[in-house]
């Protein structure tokens, strides 16, 4: 399981902006504090600066810091019940000037112990959605909405001899059980089929739960992959690292959803960025997702042979027919 970096860094940078703003306000309440109980102050230094000699004349005389702690703990708890009193007496709690981290394990830093917390985690899986809902609507299509009644169940079709329904019932049971099984073992899949069919719903939905297990997922239309790509292959700003850090969030995540392959202006760069793509992705083990409203024949004349052989071999295909599902529920 892979994290994907820009992501990621914005996770960090939310849990550090809430950090500095959790000690900017801790400073304000100090400073607000100090200014009305002079003597609050004149303790907490006291605290500091006894603990602080105690701890050197130790280690200069070669004393024993144990013993000299207990000296300070006896010496502070007189300064701890009056600095306790003092700010009752103001109309504050004895903890109003605590630093409070909203996350005790980490400090609100990400990580604990070497690895990210658990509240980094949950920052990233929010980033990730918030992402994911740009382009898709994850709060409206679910498994649990998808419904089988806008496909017929009376009329085969010609070529598999299936109904419009029967093959849907295929295509979302494989769905589901790939994107909650979802690991190193999953296949790759190409959804194949004309527009209004279901193919993004279901995208979707697998991209709604592979996210929510912690997997990296990243879903955009193959127009916009290949213009990214070729704005990072022929930028001419030095260190353009925003294109690079795009260009490898689409090789190097858990799930890359294609959409729409086939819609993009086809030249001889995309043709080889999408080579590129789909290979290294291969080679690497990471799983992809392709959707496109064209057919084979045509995908054959648009992309080379080595393409195909990786589409036709490497791929499971889930052909999706029927009626177009957006213009039935326009006309209901």
């Amino acid at each position: 399981m892979s994290l994907d970096g820009k992501i990621l860094n914005n996770a960090l940078a939310c849990l550090h902006k809430r950090k500095a703003d959790r000690e900017s306000e801790l400073l304000g309440r100090c400073e607000r504090v100090y200014r009305q109980l002079p003597r609050v102050k004149q303790l907490d230094d006291q605290l500091r600066e006894t603990m602080l000699d105690t701890i050197a004349r130790a280690l200069r005389t070669g004393g024993d810091p144990e013993a000299e702690l207990e000296i300070i703990q006896q010496r502070n708890l007189g300064f701890q019940e009056e600095r306790r009193q003092v700010l009752e007496s103001g109309g504050y709690t004895v903890d109003y000037l605590d630093d409070k981290p909203m996350c005790q394990r980490c400090g609100d830093a990400g990580f604990y112990r070497g690895a990210p917390c658990s509240c980094l985690m949950e920052t990233y899986k929010r980033l990730q959605t918030e992402e994911l809902s740009s382009l898709i609507k994850l709060g409206e299509e679910t498994f649990d909405t998808f419904r089988l009644d806008y496909y017929d169940n009376a009329v085969k079709d010609q070529a598999t001899g299936e109904t419009p329904r029967a093959n849907m019932e295929f295509n979302y049971e494989l769905c589901y059980n790939y994107a909650h099984k979802f690991g190193e073992n999953s296949m790759n899949l190409f959804l194949m089929g004309g527009t209004g069919l279901g193919k993004t719903f279901l995208s979707t939905c697998i991209a709604k739960v592979v996210s929510d297990k912690g997997y990296s997922v990243v879903y955009d239309t193959a127009a916009n992959v290949f213009s990214k790509f070729e704005a990072e292959k022929f930028s001419r700003s030095y260190g353009d690292e925003h294109r690079r850090d795009e260009t490898e969030r689409y090789l190097k995540c858990d799930l890359l959803i294609l959409d729409d392959l086939g819609t993009e202006m086809t030249t001889s760069f995309v043709v080889s960025a999408l080579y590129s793509l789909i290979n290294s992705r291969l080679i690497s083990g990471r799983k992809t997702i392709i959707s496109s409203n064209i057919t084979l024949e045509e995908l054959r004349r648009k992309y080379s042979d080595q393409i195909m052989s990786r589409l036709e071999g490497e791929y499971t295909i889930l052909s999706f027919y029927g009626q177009d599902i957006r213009r039935l529920k326009k006309n209901l």
